[in-house]
């Protein structure tokens, strides 16, 4: 697909780190209508279940969440194997002061569904060699239930290290963030036509758009005090245009999936 951003592109319970979900102890300043493209810099620590995924040399290529200890769900048409490295509690890439967690790959699960022509069921779980620890600046995301329902309109935020410029020769080194409309799927195929499936859900067409080297990474959505995973980076237009809306894996379609593949594994 001409369009596919290929490699650059539930109750809460306690307080504690590991035993809740979605509640960031750094809290996020959002700033409405900013951009990852052209974006704006998230408050470092704030999305802490934003992982970056990393060659064996370094190289930033896709984002993905963390979901437990020992889990993360990124997207399947990032291509992922256990030679990645998943980095854990990082903001500046550039930097080498920050506390981050090294977390090899112990094994990949694409979704049996996942079709690379239509990038229709592009989720892929990942499953860690060691199980993280926790901190103020490491937690994991919530998951909603398959009944949970995210409405046109409503505002979510989608955070990740890819390209501020479509024209741009390297991925940012501070992890950028942008909130966006959700759209009704009746709307988004007014954009992309029939090739909008149930699996997905678009955001965005309002003045900011993911880009390359986001795919993979959270479309978050809060409800009362806590962020929900509601979609994962997809795909979307190449040149990142700020009017068209992107494209999300649809988790709410997905999270039977993924709990009965953690539950078996």
């Amino acid at each position: 697909m001409a369009f596919l951003w290929v490699f650059v592109c539930v109750a809460l319970a306690g307080t504690a780190y590991g035993q809740s979900c979605g509640i960031p102890a750094i809290k996020p300043v959002i700033s409405g209508y900013a951009r990852i493209v052209n974006g704006e810099e998230a408050v470092s620590g704030s999305w802490p279940w934003q992982v970056s995924l990393q060659t064996q040399s370094g190289w930033h290529f896709c984002g993905g969440s963390l979901i437990s200890d020992q889990w993360v769900v990124t997207a399947a048409h990032c291509g992922v194997s256990t030679s990645v490295r998943v980095i854990l509690g990082e903001h500046d890439r550039c930097s080498s002061e920050e506390t981050i967690q090294t977390v090899s790959v112990s094994a990949v699960f694409r979704n049996p569904g996942y079709n690379s022509n239509t990038i229709n069921n592009d989720i892929t779980l990942l499953k860690l060699s060691t199980r993280v620890n926790f901190t103020d600046r490491i937690s994991k995301v919530c998951l909603p239930a398959s009944s949970d329902n995210f409405t046109g309109g409503m505002l979510c935020v989608t955070s990740g290290w890819g390209l501020t410029s479509p024209s741009a020769s390297n991925t940012p080194c501070r992890l950028q963030q942008t909130a966006l409309p959700l759209l009704t799927n009746t709307q988004c195929k007014s954009y992309w036509g029939s090739g909008i499936t149930d699996m997905m859900i678009c955001a965005g067409g309002a003045g900011a758009t993911s880009c390359m080297g986001d795919s993979g990474g959270p479309l978050v959505c809060q409800q009362g005090s806590a962020w929900y995973l509601v979609g994962i980076v997809s795909w979307g237009s190449g040149s990142c245009p700020q009017k068209t809306p992107a494209v999300y894996s649809r988790i709410t379609a997905l999270v039977s999936w993924i709990n009965q593949t953690i539950a078996a594994n």
